[in-house]
């Protein structure tokens, strides 16, 4: 626990046995729970995940690749379906070690203290982001961030940041079901938290490059304009359509293709 709340980090991976434990092994000891959501890898991601043998450590199995949203929102469901207190922080932390766990308390007491909802990280504003992000990723990413902000209604530093912190009350609040499942999720849940009016906070972070595979490709350029201009016709068109809280048990059942 941290700050009196719990707190679980949600690891979406796919074909990362080779930094998968690098990641499970760098959690600090205050992490209550780790859910390793391993989305149809062929590398064994989940073996790798498991033989760090940390008791926190549990994986939930996609049958099929369905992308790392898709994977975020199983990771989502599965700390919902535990129960716990409103402000428990729910992280995701990539499982290709680009995240730095020095960062997480940054993350994670804006939303334990109950200053924020949802806390993104901003590598942009991290130390050295200049010389370690490679320049076709900071150039995107912060021509994305900028679109981003003006289709939501809100500043945002670094749209495309995955290092993040959610309570659990805002977390139930989300359309999980309807969350983009692949790359590009990032821009959606900014959207989905727009329009209901939660809290959205940025913190400064370090951005690890080292042995990690891009998955950034040319074509997810149109995509992420695409899920921006469904942003602003969410804000402009009046969209405010709140999923009803449910229960957190009966949302944690809604984990489909779980082997």
């Amino acid at each position: 626990m941290r700050s009196g709340v719990r707190v679980l980090v949600v690891v979406p991976a796919w074909d990362e046995a080779p930094r998968i434990a690098r990641v499970v092994r760098g959690m600090p000891t205050w992490v209550d729970a780790i859910v390793v959501v391993d989305d149809a890898s062929t590398d064994g991601t989940a073996d790798a995940a498991r033989d760090v043998g940390d008791a926190r450590v549990e994986i939930a199995q996609h049958a099929r690749n369905r992308g790392v949203g898709a994977a975020i929102a199983t990771g989502y469901f599965r700390a919902l379906a535990e129960g716990g207190s409103p402000r428990d922080a729910f992280v995701v932390m990539a499982g290709d070690g680009q995240m730095d766990p020095v960062d997480l308390p940054r993350l994670v007491d804006p939303v334990a203290t109950g200053h924020a909802d949802y806390v993104k990280g901003d590598r942009f504003g991290g130390p050295g982001a200049a010389r370690t992000m490679p320049l076709g990723r900071r150039l995107g990413g912060l021509v994305f961030s900028w679109a981003t902000a003006r289709a939501i209604g809100r500043p945002i530093g670094d749209s495309q940041c995955g290092y993040t912190a959610i309570a659990r009350d805002a977390c139930a609040r989300l359309d999980l079901d309807a969350l983009w499942p692949r790359y590009g999720y990032p821009n959606d849940i900014l959207s989905q938290l727009a329009v209901r009016g939660l809290r959205i906070a940025e913190v400064p972070v370090r951005a690890v490059y080292a042995d990690e595979v891009s998955r950034l490709k040319l074509r997810h350029v149109p995509i992420v304009a695409g899920l921006i201009v469904r942003a602003a016709a969410r804000r402009f068109s009046g969209f405010a359509a709140e999923r009803p809280v449910e229960d957190s048990r009966d949302v944690g059942q809604r984990v489909i293709e779980i082997e």
